[in-house]
């Protein structure tokens, strides 16, 4: 098989682990996931190295978010952090890092994953990735599609048509987030599967379906190109990138694109969406509680505590007779909510944003 490289996406607006995260340090930088303090950009590398080394894999970012990106990625090299003067979606994104590395290597093979999942069975997921990229290798373009274990409505879709080969089918179509009623159909189908966020391709595919089904992105990628054969791609960089079309790889082109593929995967994947994600993944005590050794716990139950203050040690938080909540302190903010409304940290985003207080974002 040609060489294998990746492409991580590490933007995002830092808003839904408010406080933890902030606008200049987004969930992927934080230890969100079980009791380690490994940030989850940098499990995202680490799981990936059998398959690809340092030097193939490429950083996605945003130019307030290089600098911790890559205190955080000691081991990738420098060069390969591609900085984004401004968000423009993943579809600019992936396309422009897609012919970076097909200037270098038009045969190689490219995985694109997010930078802020959590997965529990490494060698499983390896071997799906693996099986994706043999996929790609063929000239498709693959997805991996998660197997469904609730019938879950933050998602996309994907249905399985036709099997190809062992573990690899075609695309029916990608499927936007369902009603309550929709999304209990697909689980229950056995032909509908999670839309991961993860693509597999090689450049000259990538490249040829920007150019069927969004040719301003082409014809923008292609004045990347040619100002890189001439040493000006950064100054190119600045003046192209913020015109080009603010859209997703999605629906740009996987939701349009014949032949793709998809393989399946079930590997305890989670793409820690809220704190409630946060508390899942934790370990608990016998009260189902995910909260410091040094917390104060007296008639609770199903809660998550999370001290992220500095300074001083020796403060106590104590919880008292509270159910299901999620507590967490940072030097500058308190978060109280019911875990059954995390999704609602986005309300005090906004109230935030009302009071003018961009200091605590």
């Amino acid at each position: 098989m040609a060489k294998t490289y990746a492409i991580i996406l590490a933007g995002g607006a830092g808003t839904r682990f408010w406080p933890a995260s902030r606008a200049r340090r987004p969930k992927q930088l934080l230890a969100l996931a079980g009791s380690g303090g490994e940030p989850l950009i940098a499990a995202t590398v680490r799981r990936i190295l059998p398959l690809c080394p340092p030097e193939r894999i490429l950083v996605a970012t945003g130019r307030h978010l290089v600098g911790e990106t890559r205190a955080v990625l000691p081991d990738i090299p420098e060069a390969n952090f591609l900085v984004e003067p401004c968000g423009r979606n993943t579809a600019p994104c992936i396309g422009w890092a897609a012919a970076t590395i097909g200037r270098g290597d038009p045969d190689a093979t490219i995985m694109v994953l997010p930078s802020d999942h959590h997965i529990g069975d490494e060698d499983r997921f390896r071997q799906t990735l693996a099986r994706a990229l043999a996929a790609a290798h063929t000239g498709a373009i693959a997805t991996v599609g998660i197997a469904p274990t609730r019938p879950e409505t933050g998602y996309g879709y994907i249905e399985m048509g036709e099997r190809i080969r062992e573990g690899v089918f075609r695309v029916v179509r990608f499927v936007e987030k369902p009603d309550p009623a929709r999304a209990a159909a697909y689980a229950a189908s056995g032909r509908h599967l999670w839309n991961s966020g993860m693509f597999f391709f090689q450049p000259r595919t990538m490249s040829s379906a920007i150019r069927a089904h969004l040719p301003a992105l082409a014809d923008g990628i292609d004045r990347l190109d040619r100002a890189a054969e001439r040493g000006e791609e950064q100054a190119e960089l600045e003046r192209t990138f913020g015109s080009l079309p603010s859209v997703s790889i999605d629906y740009a082109v996987m939701e349009k694109t014949d032949g793709a593929l998809v393989v399946p995967g079930d590997f305890g994947w989670n793409d820690i969406g809220s704190w409630q994600s946060a508390w899942d993944l934790a370990p608990k005590d016998e009260a189902e509680n995910a909260a410091p050794e040094w917390t104060l716990l007296v008639d609770a139950r199903g809660n998550l505590v999370r001290d992220l203050r500095s300074g001083p040690e020796g403060r106590i938080i104590a919880l008292v007779g509270v159910r299901d909540l999620a507590l967490i302190a940072t030097d500058d903010a308190l978060l109280v909510i019911p875990r059954d409304r995390a999704q609602d940290v986005r309300s005090a985003i906004d109230a935030l944003k009302a009071r003018g207080a961009s200091d605590k974002l």
